[in-house]
């Protein structure tokens, strides 16, 4: 199987700041240090200057984004390198078996791919403190009987990842249901399981609470039917043996950034779009991906380049504002596909708000003074959501509840924090203090979720599309080939476990 290394160059922390964290790992170090014995796992991992981790290659482990690197595993994995004062090496491995046995075999310094600890795994690697709690559910098409129980897909056609905490609970299960049989893939991940129920090529899969929970929007004929699990946890492998120096320091790792709440910053970072439309909404948005986008696909894409912006991002706002329906007119006078007001449109030099171009173009305009009337400080992605609710709610509100979050203590550059005060600006306890009074503020938290969700699903459609050109030899079927976008939304998809 072909594996990929990819070198990633620390950037996270200062050349100084990496000079006092290494010499002072190494002064510690170097005062175990008897005679001239062998140096331990930490040591030469400090010596050399690199820290290897092994991981799939996909949406939320790591892959290559238009900044580089990126992923929920990847981004930890480079926090704990960055504390090391190391470059992190990342090594591609799909299949998860093979994975373990690297990892056994000491190959790579860890393994991290939303592992599920399990004591079967336990006999091979050992796990550090877990970083995440999910449950394994079983899907099940709507257009077919609810199962109340796995007796009821027996004899169905079910398909898990191989290799996976799926695959082993379906072999512990077997025990009490011989008759109980499924398809293992390596090739695949929960995302692509989910699109096959939704799409009746299989009957059933197994995926985790959390991907089910963050994904259920894209494919809303794929459902939930039970759990077939309690509570499962994810974490890191390491060989096994006796050296402990590098286990303990990952060790003091997690448990430092779970008291600074760094776990919670990167779930909001990744998956905090969450809430769902509704299964009818899905539904209708997904028609009109099929047959309204791509009339304004290639104007969204020309605006994008313009104006230096994600092309699907444009489409996810005017999908939010209008449903890609030029001629769209609200009750309070807001018109056209950005549905700019009269203010507004002024403003930009709009002359004909109905012009599908001159809104596009307006629209493009207006969000990209949005974004760069933010801090230079507040960087991405929270730099696209706060500027997402200045341009639905407006600056001046945007930043009373900035204010309103620096007073009680949150941090005013993130949206999981700002967007509890937007929900404020509707309270008079609250905006008879402010500055711009009273706002809608629901309606602005709303609105940012709902293009995150939007943009989720539109570069999700670009993704298969791609795929499916590969399939046709069209474009080769790597990770990297894919558009900037779409990678980008992909960190809207869950952590997986498996």
């Amino acid at each position: 199987m072909l594996t990929k290394t990819v070198k990633a160059v620390a950037k996270a922390v200062t050349r100084a700041s990496k000079i006092v964290v290494m010499a002072g790992l190494i002064a510690v170090c170097a005062g175990q240090l008897v005679g001239s014995r062998t140096p331990n796992e930490l040591e030469r991992v400090l010596a050399s200057g690199e820290l290897h981790m092994v991981s799939r290659n996909g949406p939320t482990t790591f892959y290559e984004g238009p900044q580089g690197l990126t992923g929920f595993e990847y981004v930890l994995a480079k926090k704990f390198a960055d504390r090391l004062g190391v470059d992190l090496v990342v090594h591609a491995e799909d299949d998860l078996g093979m994975m373990f046995d690297s990892i056994q075999n000491k190959d790579f310094h860890f393994a991290a791919a939303g592992l599920t600890i399990t004591e079967k795994r336990k006999n091979k690697v050992r796990f550090a403190d877990p970083y995440l709690e999910v449950t394994q559910t079983l899907i099940y098409n709507t257009g077919a009987k609810r199962p109340k129980s796995i007796e009821d897909v027996i004899g169905s056609k079910i398909a898990v990842i191989g290799n996976s905490s799926h695959s082993e609970r379906l072999r512990f299960m077997q025990r009490e249901y011989p008759a109980l049989v499924w398809q293992e893939y390596n090739n695949v991940e929960m995302l692509d399981l989910l699109e096959m129920v939704h799409n009746g090529e299989i009957d059933y899969t197994i995926v985790d609470s959390n991907a089910y929970d963050y994904n259920k929007s894209l494919y809303p004929r794929a459902k939930s039917a039970f759990d077939v699990s309690e509570g499962e946890q994810l974490a890191w492998a390491f060989p096994p043996g006796n050296d402990d120096s590098l286990f303990m320091e990952v060790q003091r790792f997690f448990r430092d950034i779970k008291q600074i709440g760094v776990i919670e910053d990167t779930v909001e970072r990744f998956y905090g779009h969450l809430g769902e439309l509704d299964y009818s909404g899905a539904l209708v948005f997904s028609r009109r991906i099929d047959t309204r986008l791509p009339k304004w696909q290639d104007k969204l894409k020309k605006t994008g380049e313009k104006y230096d912006l994600d092309w699907s991002l444009l489409a996810a706002i005017s999908y939010q504002e209008s449903h890609w329906n030029p001629s769209a007119k609200s009750p309070t006078g807001v018109r056209g596909f950005m549905m700019l007001t009269l203010n507004t449109a002024k403003e930009l030099k709009v002359t004909n708000r109905l012009s599908a171009d001159q809104s596009i173009d307006g629209g493009a305009r207006y969000f990209k003074k949005m974004l760069n009337r933010m801090p230079e400080r507040i960087q991405e992605p929270e730099r696209t959501w706060l500027a997402l609710a200045a341009y639905n709610i407006g600056y001046g509100h945007l930043e009373d509840a900035r204010i309103l979050t620096q007073h009680r203590g949150g941090n005013p550059d993130k949206w999981v924090d700002v967007k509890e005060d937007i929900l404020k600006l509707a309270k008079s306890k609250y905006y008879k203090f402010t500055k711009h009074g009273y706002a809608r503020g629901w309606e602005a938290v709303d609105y940012v979720q709902n293009i995150r969700n939007f943009h989720t699903i539109i570069a999700w459609n670009e993704k298969q599309e791609q795929g499916h050109l590969a399939k046709n030899n069209v474009t080769k079927n790597t990770f990297a080939q894919f558009s900037p976008d779409m990678t980008e939304a992909l960190k809207s998809i869950a952590v997986y476990s498996l």
